[in-house]
């Protein structure tokens, strides 16, 4: 599958998603998330690659009754999946949130609109994705904060014996391409963003979950200048 196919295959299992980013024990890794960005409250935070939209409560939370959450993804099945969710349940922060369809690697938002930004399990997907990062630092700007969440093999002893069933979900869960192993491709990515977050940033967090699946960073943006 090439990569202009990516937003059909997320629209065509939409529900399928959504239900899997609400599995049991995924709220912690949202929360988790919105905690190690820390947005001030009453900022802006913009979601990247904001799938079903199962970030926007802790980060609406995060931000406080002044705060607002804007998503950003390029599948219109997903988005739809979120708006829906927004107008049935009509949770306290609906009016705070907005879903907006765009290429989150270049969202369509202004700079002055946003103090924070977040992208969970997506960096992994992207071509170029040291890139991404330094494009959303310079959208957040010196000073804000940008956080990245993924899913990559443990090491853990324990638990290395799972990591067979995560290579089946990776191989599963993402569109299809032909260069290598997909498993070794989302962590060779994944390991790009996060060295670059690392560079940009200042007090940066690195934190460790789920048995050791999970990888989170976070930290505030340097200087373009600094880079």
């Amino acid at each position: 599958m090439s990569p202009v196919d990516a937003p059909a295959f997320y629209t065509a299992f939409a529900r399928l998603y959504d239900r899997l980013a609400r599995a049991p024990g995924v709220g912690r890794v949202r929360r988790r998330v919105a905690r190690t960005l820390a947005p001030p409250p009453g900022g802006t935070v913009l979601d990247l690659g904001c799938g079903t939209g199962g970030n926007a409560a802790p980060l609406c939370r995060a931000v406080g009754p002044t705060g607002r959450y804007v998503g950003v993804d390029f599948a219109a099945g997903v988005l739809r999946v979120a708006r829906r969710r927004l107008r049935r349940r009509q949770p306290p922060w609906r009016d705070r949130a907005t879903f907006l369809r765009g290429d989150a690697t270049r969202p369509p938002v202004d700079a002055e609109r946003v103090d924070v930004a977040c992208a969970t399990f997506l960096v992994g997907m992207l071509r170029e994705p040291a890139a991404a990062v330094r494009r959303w630092g310079r959208l957040v700007g010196a000073g804000g904060r940008l956080a990245l969440a993924n899913l990559e093999r443990t090491t853990a002893p324990l638990a290395r014996p799972l990591n067979p069933l995560f290579r089946v979900a990776v191989r599963a869960g993402a569109p299809g391409e032909a260069d290598g192993s997909p498993v070794e491709r989302l962590e060779r990515r994944v390991a790009a963003a996060h060295a670059e977050l690392d560079r940009i940033t200042t007090a940066t967090v690195r934190t460790r979950g789920a048995v050791g699946f999970l990888r989170v960073t976070a930290g505030s943006v340097r200087p373009p200048s600094a880079w």
